[in-house]
């Protein structure tokens, strides 16, 4: 998965892995007397297209300006084993490129910088580097930096999300992280460009590019990190400021949570990039429709869809569009992140520990409509934690939660949950006041009434829901709030920017940071475990490990899928050789072009 906002929506032109991503933004769209937005029709994502029309050829030359629509600061964490959202990976795009390149069914290839082989008998892959490319700095790419990022996220001073349950499979990785060892002993360095490295055990994730399989995608340059304490990296100017990577761009220079401007790699081992420049601008979303108009960008990434009809026809842009890999959700606070453990700590006392409780939170709701009236048909009520745009391991004939109002009401009831004589809301089973705490992302108009729907339909069936804090929340604060574990958070409303690994372990399982729900059982470990063996190299007996994962989620549902999400990016006609395919498009930065000096 994408550890994206926690590195990867997939970002534009490299595979990522899973991240935190922004719920929504701005809704412009006016209301009639028939309490319907003017315009509101809905979008069907597979009739737009996937690059650009103009095949003209590049100038060669000129500056790209690209606005990323955010209601708030970029937090500027540019290493993926630092990474933590979908915003700072958007902004790595043009410098940062991934290992391994990969198939149309995700799988590693050998189109990359490094091949991958698996040993499956002796569990052990070796990765070898066979294209020449080099930092931007100049220094070559060797095994030392393939190495690098495993000593980091291994180490216990490590800060970030990525040590989860596949890179502790490892040989050796827990002794290196709990202080025993100095190295990894399942890491060798065979020679100068390649490297060895034996797992317990190993799985099919370990064969897709996402950087949550098994196999890091990404080089750390040990020249630079092997001298800064793992405990200062992620505030160090390697990370902050001066960040070298070995894609066509190099970051040149750096506003932090404004700007990023980035200039050609001189030592990029492909083909030389088409631009003198290309500068990335946080830009909020109630501005970004406007500056379209002005002619300001050539491309603006993170377009709100819930605006979808303000911008659909200005002139001199095309909008492509593709399904993303991301889901909206709701998710249930129910314990702790332990740290001394390095796992979750399930509280099955917590308030939000009653399943009925949660089923009923959900059947409260309709998400289909959200997803029609606030975007457009550009989101759709989702049936499954795994999105459609992974293929058939989204179980399509799940149902998933619709509205049920009546079904939601007698869960309640049949739980314990009544109201006393007089009373609005429902108490406890134990006959205690039941307030719940609501946390949702501040960003745009549509925030507020999303969040006071979900809150309205949670009244029409008893329950007292209230936005924790008192209001939305900033996007970095929020998932600040949400991770930390703040005990004024009962229930939120987040998503997820997934990769290209169906594998829900770094998600949902006892040892994944990004396990915010904290929720833990012997069933869930036992069918991600599953989902995770070797056994799971037998496509019907993965594919079947799935669908029950799927059914156990939506029964338990510790968190409930709210909405599937398509994306639409505007791209000025002036560019060229862009293509946005999750497959075709990996190495779009390195082709994208301009035909002309001005947009018109």
């Amino acid at each position: 998965m994408k550890y994206k906002k926690l590195a990867s929506v997939v970002a534009l032109g490299a595979a990522v892995t899973v991240g935190l991503a922004a719920c929504g933004s701005k809704d412009s769209g006016k209301e009639s007397s028939g309490g319907k937005k003017k315009s509101e029709e809905v979008q069907d994502i597979s009739k737009f297209p996937i690059e650009t029309k103009n095949k003209d050829k590049a100038t060669g030359k000129g500056t790209l300006d690209v606005a990323v629509a955010m209601d708030t600061s970029f937090q500027g964490l540019f290493d993926p084993a630092f990474n933590k959202d979908a915003y700072d990976s958007e902004f790595m795009g043009p410098a940062f490129e991934s290992l391994f390149g990969y198939d149309d069914k995700f799988q590693i290839d050998d189109s990359g910088v490094a091949t991958l082989d698996l040993d499956k008998d002796a569990k052990k892959v070796t990765i070898k580097l066979v294209k020449d490319a080099k930092w931007t700095d100049g220094k070559p790419v060797v095994a030392d930096d393939i190495i690098q990022p495993y000593l980091v996220i291994g180490n216990k001073d490590y800060p970030g999300t990525r040590y989860g349950a596949q890179m502790q499979k490892i040989i050796g990785m827990k002794e290196y992280h709990e202080g025993k060892a100095d190295n990894i002993s399942g890491i060798k360095k065979i020679d100068d460009k390649t490297v060895e490295i034996t797992y317990e055990s190993v799985d099919p994730g370990i064969l897709t590019a996402s950087g949550d399989g098994g196999a890091w995608q990404n080089a750390m340059p040990a020249h630079i990190f092997k001298d800064i304490p793992v405990k200062d990296m992620e505030s160090s100017d390697a990370v902050r400021k001066n960040p070298v990577s070995f894609g066509p761009y190099k970051m040149a220079k750096i506003t932090r949570g404004e700007s990023v401007e980035y200039t050609p790699n001189e030592y990029y081992y492909g083909d030389k990039p088409q631009l003198d420049k290309i500068i990335f601008r946080q830009t909020p979303t109630n501005s970004v429709v406007e500056g379209l108009k002005a002619k300001k960008y050539d491309m603006v990434i993170s377009m709100p869809t819930d605006t979808y009809p303000s911008y659909k026809d200005v002139e001199g842009y095309e909008m492509l569009g593709r399904p993303e890999f991301s889901y909206t959700y709701i998710g249930f606070k129910m314990g702790k992140w332990d740290k001394e453990k390095g796992g979750v700590s399930y509280n099955p006392e917590a308030k939000m520990s009653n399943k009925s409780l949660r089923q009923a939170m959900a059947y409260a709701v309709d998400n289909q409509a959200v997803g029609d009236k606030f975007y457009y048909g550009l989101r759709s009520g989702a049936n499954s934690l795994i999105p459609p745009a992974l293929g058939d391991f989204n179980d399509k004939e799940l149902k998933g939660y619709t509205q049920d109002i009546d079904k939601a009401n007698k869960l309640l009831d049949d739980a314990g949950y009544k109201k006393k004589d007089g009373d609005e809301f429902r108490s406890d089973p134990d006959g205690n006041k039941l307030e719940i705490k609501f946390a949702s992302m501040a960003g745009g108009e549509t925030a507020q009434p999303l969040a006071e729907y979900y809150m309205d339909q949670w009244k029409a069936i008893g329950l007292d829901v209230k936005l924790a804090t008192g209001r939305l929340i900033d996007f970095n604060q929020f998932y600040d709030k949400v991770q930390n574990d703040d005990p004024e958070i009962d229930v939120y409303q987040a998503a997820w920017s997934v990769g290209l690994n169906p594998s829900q372990t770094s998600l949902y399982g006892p040892t994944a940071a990004f396990n915010f729900t904290r929720f833990e059982s012997e069933e869930n470990s036992k069918l991600l475990s599953d989902m995770d063996s070797d056994k799971a190299f037998d496509s019907e007996y993965r594919l079947k490990v799935f669908k029950d994962w799927q059914n156990y989620a939506h029964d338990e549902a510790f968190a409930f899928p709210t909405l599937f999400r398509s994306e639409i990016l505007p791209v000025s006609k002036r560019v060229t050789d862009f293509n946005w395919d999750v497959v075709k498009g990996r190495d779009a930065w390195a082709k994208i072009g301009v035909t002309s000096d001005t947009r018109e």
